[in-house]
């Protein structure tokens, strides 16, 4: 890899000084101390700390100070796309069609890796979320839903791809899609389902390729619902 001319541009002191820290868990100096060392304000550090924690990269409890966590994509995603779709639903098409195409891109890879346990625990999942759609009433098997895609894509060492799409369903709970109730619509969904699940366990991967790809278009032909969450 190249060297570095310059650490990368627009990372704040704070940042600089967190990411050169002495790893997840350390424990960070008091603001004043911090203030002392960046040559900056109390105030100028608590902006930059407030920044840090919002991303999810330190946590500040009483006892135990400020202290710096592993990093993770997630909560960068979420907080930004939610205010994006606050702005316009519209983010949220393009949001799902990323994700979508991230599927795609890394299904072969992901799914090479899963182990036994995991094809078994999809195999639950299927006869868990099939049981729902038989009772009387019929029960939404949304989790099962979220576990399945989830799952597939558990073994993938890529932080920034299994942020993306923690993220994606947060935000498909936020817009109130986790309640559609049209019963064929579900039935349709969950065939498709059976397909990848069945496949990925015989090791046929490019058909169960194939039914993600074609399941995807089924979100974008459903009734939207009337009302959705607010992003918290």
């Amino acid at each position: 890899m190249p060297k570095r001319k310059q650490s990368l541009a627009s990372l704040s002191d704070f940042l600089l000084y967190l990411a050169k820290s002495n790893g997840n868990g350390y424990a960070l100096p008091s603001l004043a101390v911090l203030g002392e060392e960046l040559g900056a304000s109390v105030a100028s550090v608590r902006e930059q700390l407030a920044v840090a924690r919002a991303l999810g990269w330190v946590e500040v409890k009483p006892r135990t100070g400020i202290r710096r966590l592993s990093y993770s994509f997630y909560p960068t995603v979420r907080h930004s796309v939610a205010y994006a779709i606050e702005l316009d639903e519209a983010y949220f098409r393009q949001f799902a069609s990323l994700r979508n195409h991230l599927e795609a891109a890394y299904w072969l890879e992901a799914v090479q890796l899963l182990t036994k346990e995991d094809k078994d625990e999809l195999l639950a999942l299927l006869v868990q979320a099939m049981e729902k759609l038989e009772r009387s009433p019929v029960q939404i098997p949304h989790q099962e839903h979220r576990k399945l895609h989830l799952l597939i894509y558990t073994r993938l060492e890529n932080t920034f791809v299994t942020g993306i799409f923690e993220s994606y369903w947060d935000l498909y709970e936020a817009m109130g899609l986790d309640v559609f109730a049209d019963l064929q619509y579900l039935k349709h969904i969950w065939q498709y389902h059976e397909q990848m699940v069945r496949a990925i366990c015989e090791e046929r991967y490019q058909q169960g390729f194939d039914a993600l790809i074609e399941h995807k278009d089924l979100l974008y032909r459903r009734p939207q619902p009337k009302a959705r969450q607010k992003f918290e």
